[in-house]
C-alpha cells in the first residue's frame, strides 16, 4: 500500500509538471512577464487540485501543506519562460503531454474523492475539477471563454475515465491497477480526439455566434 501511495504522488508530481507547461506556454503566447508565465504555470498546475480539496473540505489543500507542488510549478514556469523558443515551437509534443497529464489528474481526482466518502457523482465532479479546473481559470484569466466550454473533447475525456474508474470499482482490483487503467482510459480517449478532431454538437443560433455577441456588446 505505501508503495502504492508513492508510486501515485510520483504520477501526480508529474501531472503537475505537465500542467504547469501548459499554463507557462499560455503565458508565453499571452506576451505576459515572468511573474504572469510563472502565476499561469501555478494556477494549471495547481488550481484543479485547490479547488477540489476545497469543495470535499480536504483543508488545508494539498499545494499548500506539501511545498513540492508549489515549488515544482514556479521552476517549471521560469524554464518555459526561459526557454520559451523550445517549448512553444512543440505545441503538438505538449498536446500529447497534457493529454496523459489529464488522465492522471483524473485518476488522482476519482480516488481523493472516494477517500473523503464522496459517491459517484460526487468522485466524477472530483476527477472532472482536478483535471480541468486549473485551465478553466488560465482561460478566465487570459480573458476567454474557458476552452472545456466550447469545442475541445477535454472534459469528456475525463468525465469518461471517470466512469471507467467507477466501473472499476466494481471489480477486486487495487488502487494502482484502477488509477493506472483510468489514466490510459482518458490518455486514449484525448488522443483519438485530437486524431480526428472530435467535437462537442454546439447549438444553432439564427445569427452566427459573432454577430449575436455584438449586439450585446458594450464598447
Amino acid at each position: 500500500m505505501v508503495m502504492e501511495h508513492t508510486i501515485i504522488y510520483g504520477f501526480d508530481l508529474f501531472g503537475t509538471f505537465i500542467f504547469a507547461v501548459t499554463g507557462a506556454v499560455k503565458g508565453v503566447r499571452c506576451k505576459l512577464d515572468i511573474l504572469g508565465v510563472v502565476v499561469f504555470a501555478c494556477t494549471v498546475g495547481c488550481g484543479g487540485g485547490m479547488f477540489r480539496d476545497m469543495v470535499i473540505g480536504a483543508t488545508p489543500v494539498a499545494a499548500l501543506t506539501n511545498s513540492s507542488y508549489i515549488i515544482l510549478c514556479v521552476a517549471t514556469g521560469l524554464a518555459v519562460f526561459f526557454l520559451a523558443p523550445k517549448f512553444v515551437g512543440r505545441w503538438r509534443v505538449i498536446l500529447f503531454s497534457d493529454a496523459l497529464g489529464l488522465g492522471v489528474f483524473t485518476a488522482i481526482g476519482m480516488a481523493k474523492g472516494a477517500l473523503y466518502g464522496m459517491g459517484p457523482v460526487g468522485q466524477l465532479l472530483c476527477g472532472v475539477f482536478t483535471a480541468v479546473g486549473g485551465g478553466m481559470v488560465r482561460d478566465i484569466m487570459s480573458r476567454s471563454v474557458p476552452t472545456v466550454l466550447t469545442s475541445d473533447f477535454y472534459a469528456t475525456a475525463s468525465l469518461l475515465g471517470g466512469i471507467a474508474y467507477l466501473l472499476l470499482n466494481m471489480t477486486a482490483l487495487s488502487l494502482l491497477p484502477k488509477f493506472l487503467i483510468t489514466t490510459m482510459v482518458v490518455f486514449i480517449i484525448r488522443l483519438v480526439a485530437i486524431k480526428f478532431n472530435f467535437q462537442l454538437p454546439v447549438a444553432k443560433t439564427a445569427l452566427p455566434v459573432e454577430d449575436h455577441l455584438s449586439m450585446h456588446r458594450i464598447d
